[in-house]
């Protein structure tokens, strides 16, 4: 019987030992397989899947981080120019009125006219102040002849009392009377020369050079000296040879403004011309209603160009007194908390962060504005910042053209995608 075993499993006809081991191996071969297509299938579908989520996880981020420009500021000059408004006034100034009442004669002189001091204006007919100064003259000569009578009595009363041919009490009585009409000369005299005085400003001169802005009266008007009516102003005369020029100089430059400062005025109707004037005096007191110092520049007007009346605006080269700053007026942030400028700061892990930081600002010059405190010159400065910044926001800063911070990081990984 064990010879029979032995053939069979010599001649291989029967023989169920060895088939297992070998089907064992071909079912390992075959698992071996499949875990490799699987793991093929793995890498070539899950792992860019998982590399395009993180790649739109980090470009969302990135898109999500606001975009900014920064520049850094411009220093101001050390001295600055202030443009203020101002009004031009004559120099001199002055209403004229008629000093005695009568009528209207004739007026030499109209609005316009340039006239010298002393030069007549015009004239006035005083009927009532002829007849009382002929009166008064009348009066005087009989107060005269009086005078000499009782002169020519007290001289011979005097020659008789020496001789003792009159009695005391008669010479006392003539050296009376002839005091009393030399009183009478006095003040018949003084009323004489009141009404000549009267009689005098019938004509009206100019008191001083310059010219007639106003003329308010005409031939026959009647003319009140201002004796129980308003008096009624006749001509308007101003001095334009020079002129004054008000300026209401803001509290924080005034400390600046002191006399001697050079000031140019220009005007709409003379553009590209600079009429040049100096800073003569201050009110050396803040107006408590407009916070203003009031200053006045003088200026020659030879040709007189120049017009009281005038607006103008006056060009104030005034030193500054501390360093200011210059940046866009599209950098400044106006919230609840005040105005505020953002700069670019550097945070944690090597990001660009916003921060907000209260400036107070000087000049307005429109596209610009003067920083004097909160910022400096090294800090950049947010130009157009979104309305939603705040500080400690990641952002990615545009300076010069090119993209810094995270903007590099994001490029590097846009390229590293690419490949």
């Amino acid at each position: 019987m064990a010879e029979i075993e032995s053939h069979t499993t010599s001649s291989g006809k029967y023989s169920p030992g060895s088939h297992e081991p070998a089907a064992k191996a071909h079912g390992v071969v075959w698992a071996v397989i499949a875990l490799l297509i699987v793991a093929a299938v793995l890498v070539a579908v899950i792992l860019p899947r998982r590399k395009a989520r993180a790649a739109l996880k980090k470009e969302t981020e990135d898109l999500a981080t606001p975009t900014v420009q920064a520049i850094h500021p411009k220093l101001g000059a050390p001295q600055s120019e202030i443009v203020l408004p101002g009004n031009i006034q004559a120099f001199t100034d002055s209403p004229i009125y008629a000093r005695t009442n009568g009528y209207l004669k004739k007026w030499y002189a109209d609005i316009g006219t340039r006239v010298q001091a002393g030069q007549l204006l015009a004239e006035i007919e005083t009927p009532e102040v002829d007849q009382q100064l002929d009166a008064a003259r009348a009066d005087l000569n009989t107060a005269q002849a009086n005078y000499r009578l009782s002169q020519i009595t007290q001289q011979r009363y005097d020659d008789l009392a020496k001789t003792d041919s009159v009695s005391r009490q008669d010479v006392d009585n003539a050296n009376g009377d002839f005091q009393a009409k030399k009183a009478m000369v006095d003040s018949a005299q003084s009323n004489v020369k009141r009404l000549e005085e009267l009689q005098s400003f019938e004509k009206i001169y100019a008191p001083f050079t310059g010219v007639i802005t106003a003329r308010n009266t005409d031939i026959g008007h009647l003319i009140n000296s201002g004796a129980g009516a308003p008096a009624t102003e006749l001509f308007h005369i101003a001095a334009i040879q020079k002129l004054r020029v008000y300026v209401n100089v803001p509290q924080q430059y005034s400390v600046s403004a002191k006399p001697g400062l050079t000031a140019d005025l220009t005007l709409q109707e003379f553009p590209g011309r600079r009429f040049k004037g100096t800073l003569v005096r201050t009110a050396d007191a803040i107006d408590p209603a407009s916070r203003t110092l009031l200053v006045e520049v003088d200026l020659d007007n030879p040709r007189g160009e120049l017009l009281p009346g005038a607006y103008t605006e006056v060009h104030l080269k005034v030193p500054s007194g501390s360093p200011t700053l210059i940046v866009p007026v599209t950098a400044l942030i106006f919230r609840a908390e005040g105005l505020q400028i953002g700069v670019v700061k550097d945070g944690e892990k090597n990001s660009t962060t916003a921060e907000l930081q209260k400036v107070a600002l000087g000049k307005d010059m429109g596209n610009e504005v003067e920083v004097v405190s909160g910022l400096s010159a090294d800090d950049l400065v947010i130009v157009n910042p979104p309305d939603s910044l705040i500080s400690g926001e990641a952002v990615r800063v545009v300076k010069n053209g090119a993209t810094a911070g995270v903007g590099s990081d994001q490029e590097a990984t846009s390229s590293e995608d690419s490949e």
